[in-house]
């Protein structure tokens, strides 16, 4: 570890990680098959804090920093991944937005629901020619008298129609690129919103994705977040946080999944002994164990920065990026491990090797990640 964590950061680990292998691993299987959303799960861990851990005490969080909500999400992650991405979406982008850019007024009206997890946050930037190049998105917001007006389709949203308020991307007509776009809160009960089918999806199945559909949804002026404008750079803030959470989440599945084929290999026996008696399989573990290790440091590097107020887009994305990839990796081994079990669903590496294949896209491809991570390279060594 490059650093020590505090003792409040251990307690929060160590108890979260009880939480989550005693409460969310035990129902994931059965959510994974059902799609169950995790509603109950949520409520406990709104009452335990987990939901505003980057909220201000004033507005009923927990006021707490980045490497701790990291650590949380983690050990939240290694339960059930599914739970995790609402959790990480709810506070990494919706709180963290709202709390940097929000007016008091919105903070006392939505941020302090949202602390205590009566209410989920989503964020809807993604449309179906916008995905990868947020600039291109098309909804639009017109200014009518006390109102915005929102035309559109957001599409992949998690927590689409689950969530009770969503920060909208919208754009004012005939803008172009990454001027005149704006976020919104909006929620779900306004004229003219509507969620559309739940996606059936490889994994993180117990979280719903589905579209958004805008028809003349009128939203009021007082719910513009931060000034007209502002949209792209409160996107862009959010989804630097949000990049940690997905990398925290990956660093946890990736430990689920080492930790399941440690278990196995130790009691799987073939040719008159433990597989794990065998190289191949001891050098396979040796290098899932280095691959969880290096995220994990990447991770913490990451939101230690962030805590220490540094500039952290590009340490945020080579955590994401290595992370997903890691867990992607690391999932696929685990399987290989366990053999012809491995692609059976009584064995959690199967669940855990689909939860895995979706890290690498949302909040950023990988691609995505390698572009902002040269950028941020090759800013400062730029001639002329």
């Amino acid at each position: 570890m490059p650093f020590e964590l505090t003792e409040e950061q251990r307690l929060i680990k160590k108890s979260t990680r009880e939480f989550s292998r005693k409460t969310l691993a035990a129902t994931a299987d059965e959510r994974d098959r059902t799609k169950e959303y995790p509603a109950d799960n949520l409520k406990k861990m709104g009452a335990l804090g987990l939901m505003g851990m980057l909220v201000p005490a004033e507005y009923g969080g927990e006021d707490l920093d980045t490497v701790s909500y990291s650590l949380a999400l983690t050990e939240v992650a290694y339960g059930c991944a599914a739970t995790a991405v609402i959790m990480s979406v709810h506070a990494s982008i919706v709180c963290g937005s709202l709390n940097r850019f929000g007016t008091p007024a919105q903070k006392e009206k939505y941020l302090r629901p949202l602390a205590g997890a009566e209410i989920i946050g989503s964020f809807a930037l993604t449309e179906p020619e916008a995905g990868s190049d947020p600039a291109a998105l098309q909804t639009t917001a017109v200014k009518e008298g006390d109102c915005y007006v929102l035309n559109g389709i957001k599409r992949f949203i998690t927590g689409g129609a689950t969530s009770g308020l969503f920060i909208v991307l919208a754009r004012a007509p005939g803008s172009e690129g990454h001027k005149g776009i704006s976020a919104f809160l909006v929620t779900p009960d306004m004229p003219g919103f509507q969620a559309g089918k739940i996606e059936d999806k490889i994994g993180i199945r117990a979280s719903d994705t589905c579209d958004l559909i805008f028809s003349n949804c009128r939203v009021p002026a007082e719910n513009l977040l931060g000034n007209e404008g502002d949209g792209f750079k409160i996107a862009m803030s959010g989804l630097d946080s949000g990049r940690i959470g997905i990398a925290s989440q990956s660093l946890g599945v990736g430990m689920a999944a080492l930790d399941a084929a440690v278990k196995y290999a130790k009691s799987r026996r073939q040719f008159g002994k433990p597989i794990a008696a065998f190289q191949g399989l001891r050098w396979m573990l040796a290098e899932m164990a280095m691959d969880v290790e290096c995220a994990r440091l990447l991770v913490l590097n990451a939101a230690a920065m962030k805590d220490r107020g540094e500039k952290c887009a590009a340490q945020a994305s080579m955590a994401k990026l290595y992370a997903s990839e890691m867990a992607n990796r690391v999932t696929a081994q685990a399987v290989q491990i366990h053999g012809g079990y491995g692609v059976t669903k009584e064995y959690v590496v199967e669940r855990l090797y689909r939860d895995a294949r979706v890290f690498t896209i949302y909040e950023g491809t990988s691609q995505i990640q390698k572009i902002v991570i040269a950028n941020d390279l090759l800013r400062d060594k730029a001639v002329g």
